[in-house]
């Protein structure tokens, strides 16, 4: 099968580019090295199946080139990261909204499947936990710029069951929840890999907030695995789905592990959120994923737990 996938030098398009060439499929990546990293694709430009183009996808002639000539879209494509989205507001609603609507808009003229990556920042600061697909929303002002990333994804999902609803185009959509693993740059303000470098150089490992917020941590692989199931599976078109693991763990205790762990002597240092983003930041207390839909659909069980991930993360930045 030949696969394109958007965003395909970023973390987790890397290792889904990897996985997809290992069941031996053609695959093409488009990015723009905005987030991504060609380092990350370094190793597999000599696999005879695989593909790179450096661009955007709000490049409609270049994306509908692509896109007519494969068979599935992986659609990973997007501004991430808090700190990004705060720094870059007007760029990364650009490219979350315009740029998801040029790959369905194209995806929908061939009639090619699509997954769909979306976030658990969907949910807000809902204190509804766990967060099922089908929850309420709650969103706090527009003043206050990381919920335009949420609206953005809102609307990438809006606009996947629309063409879906109303075209037909089989789409599948994914709600990752703190995808963490090899490879991952905390540049963004991924709090795991950014713990795990400061612990291994000795400096200070830096929580913003009070440290009481709690995460839960998915293992790249185990989301890699299952984005690639559901898209092959017919009775998952058209539907959203939660990912990522139920391990939940407060961000202090996770420097405290990180720190023990990596037999670290660096000092753990609090800074307020309005200090690390921007005045009047809010964040959400707990983060939790329901899989049970996800594993009704394909039997998902993640096979990597807390400290499993840990430990890989910490052996590639040791390394």
């Amino acid at each position: 099968m030949r696969i394109l996938i958007t965003g395909g030098a970023g973390f987790i398009g890397s290792h889904l580019s990897e996985e997809l060439l290992n069941q031996g499929h053609y695959v093409t990546i488009i990015d723009n090295l905005s987030t991504g990293r060609f380092s990350n694709i370094a190793h597999l430009q000599s696999h005879p199946n695989f593909k790179y183009v450096i661009g955007t996808i709000l490049d409609s002639r270049l994306m509908e080139t692509l896109i007519s000539d494969c068979d599935q879209i992986f659609h990973l494509a997007a501004a991430v990261g808090v700190k990004y989205i705060i720094d870059n507001p007007l760029r990364s609603l650009q490219t979350n909204i315009v740029g998801t609507e040029i790959v369905l808009e194209h995806a929908n003229k061939y009639k090619k499947k699509v997954l769909i990556t979306s976030t658990s920042e969907i949910y807000g600061k809902s204190d509804k936990v766990p967060f099922a697909e089908d929850d309420d929303r709650i969103l706090g002002a527009t003043s206050i710029s990381r919920w335009g990333y949420s609206c953005a994804k809102a609307i990438d999902e809006f606009f996947a069951l629309a063409y879906y609803r109303e075209k037909k185009l089989p789409i599948v959509i994914v709600r990752c929840f703190n995808t963490v693993g090899p490879r991952q740059t905390g540049q963004y303000g991924m709090v795991l890999p950014k713990f795990v470098k400061a612990a291994l150089l000795g400096h200070p490992i830096t929580i913003f907030g009070d440290g009481k917020q709690s995460r839960c941590f998915g293992e790249v692989s185990d989301v890699v695995n299952g984005m690639i199931t559901l898209t092959n599976e017919p009775k998952a078109e058209g539907q959203i789905f939660n990912i990522g693991n139920t391990e939940e763990i407060k961000i202090e205790d996770l420097a405290i592990k990180i720190k023990q762990m990596t037999k670290s002597k660096s000092k753990i240092e609090y800074i307020p959120y309005n200090e690390a983003y921007e005045e009047g930041f809010e964040d959400m207390r707990r983060r939790i994923p329901d899989l049970s839909k996800i594993k009704e659909y394909i039997n998902y069980s993640p096979k990597y737990n807390l400290e499993n991930i840990i430990e890989r993360v910490i052996k590639y930045y040791a390394s």
